[in-house]
């Protein structure tokens, strides 16, 4: 068995509730999705065995608070991903997955052995893709059954109506949910600003905690 994997490095998570932790990152290769405001272009890819990997991430004996599953969308490759949590769980690790929140099946195959899920929901205004209400709904029912916080891509074109839809599934399914408001790194710096507070206020009102994130990492030039 063997999984693409654009590369293995150590750095501080950039992004997300867990902004500023060290991890050691795993970038899986290739996607399900092709969002217009993708930054995460991998035009490369190393094969690896799952012991293999997990003997590369062995080499970082630095203190973490956990490795982080990324891509790509990791969950492409379930049962390689399955293999290496194994290892990476009874080492001791905390295994923190990075997700799109489209593949239900392949996060049921994995969940035992995750301990974070920051899963993205993919706005339509805000991909350009069509919607994926019901497998966002399902996916975070599975999701919920370890930690997992939601994470929304805001741009200028973002409706108020998808992130409506946002915090109806995340009220049903799970009113613990943190939900990361995090605004397009593409669009120019202050153009969001109102439209991330207004966002924040709707939230409030519909009793779902928010926060605004940006990606500190890009801001800070850190990998």
């Amino acid at each position: 068995m063997k999984a693409k994997i654009a590369e293995v490095f150590e750095s501080v998570q950039g992004e997300g509730l867990y902004l500023g932790e060290k991890q050691i990152f795993v970038r899986f290769f290739g996607c399900n999705l092709n969002c217009r405001y993708c930054d995460t272009k991998l035009d490369a890819y190393a094969e690896y065995e799952p012991l293999e990997l997990f003997e590369e991430i062995k080499m970082y004996q630095d203190k973490y608070h956990s490795v982080s599953f990324t891509g790509g969308e990791p969950l492409l490759q379930s049962d390689f991903l399955k293999e290496v949590l194994k290892f990476t769980y009874r080492y001791g690790h905390n295994n923190y997955l990075e997700t799109n929140g489209t593949l239900v099946k392949e996060l049921e195959n994995v969940i035992d052995y995750i301990d974070i899920v920051a899963m993205d929901f993919k706005l339509p205004s805000s991909t350009g893709l069509f919607a994926f209400w019901d497998i966002h709904r399902q996916f975070l029912k599975v999701a919920s059954r370890k930690e997992v916080f939601v994470k929304i891509i805001v741009c200028l074109n973002t409706k108020e109506e998808d992130l409506n839809q946002s915090l109806s599934i995340i009220r049903d399914e799970n009113k613990a949910v943190i939900l990361v408001l995090q605004p397009d790194s593409f669009a120019q710096a202050g153009s969001l600003d109102e439209k991330l507070e207004r966002f924040k206020n709707i939230c409030h009102a519909q009793g779902v905690t928010s926060f605004v994130i940006p990606q500190i990492h890009k801001i800070a030039g850190v990998r």
